[in-house]
């Protein structure tokens, strides 16, 4: 197997001028003074993202009672609708955590039975 490649020394790159890619950038569009405070009001701390959040709101009163429930220990974590123990489903999948407990249960395919006439 055959490599072609070719060896760049560095020397080669040292007095050539990188032409800039794309569209010149005008600094006196009304978009680049924009950017430009922007820029400097993230510098200071200053730029607020998002809606501002308005305290006593409902989702703030919840939000505050979630995070007092959790320091306490009482949030379970379950969410959604509970499950019904005596559906179909719940039965088989109970018999099964049953059977693995018990080490019966087979896993894969079962094997097919052998016709002998």
């Amino acid at each position: 197997m055959i490599v072609w490649y070719s060896i760049k020394s560095k020397d080669n790159m040292k007095n050539q001028e990188v032409k800039k890619l794309g569209r010149p950038v005008n600094p006196n569009s009304v978009r680049q003074q924009e950017l430009k405070i922007k820029a400097e009001l993230r510098s200071k701390g200053l730029l607020k993202r998002g809606r501002p959040v308005q305290e006593g709101s409902a989702n703030q009163v919840k939000q505050h009672r979630r995070a007092v429930l959790a320091e306490q220990g009482l949030l379970t974590g379950m969410r959604g609708r509970p499950v019904n123990p005596n559906s179909p489903r719940q039965q088989r999948l109970a018999q099964l955590a049953e059977k693995r407990a018990n080490g019966t249960l087979k896993l894969g395919r079962p094997k097919k039975d052998k016709v002998t006439e």
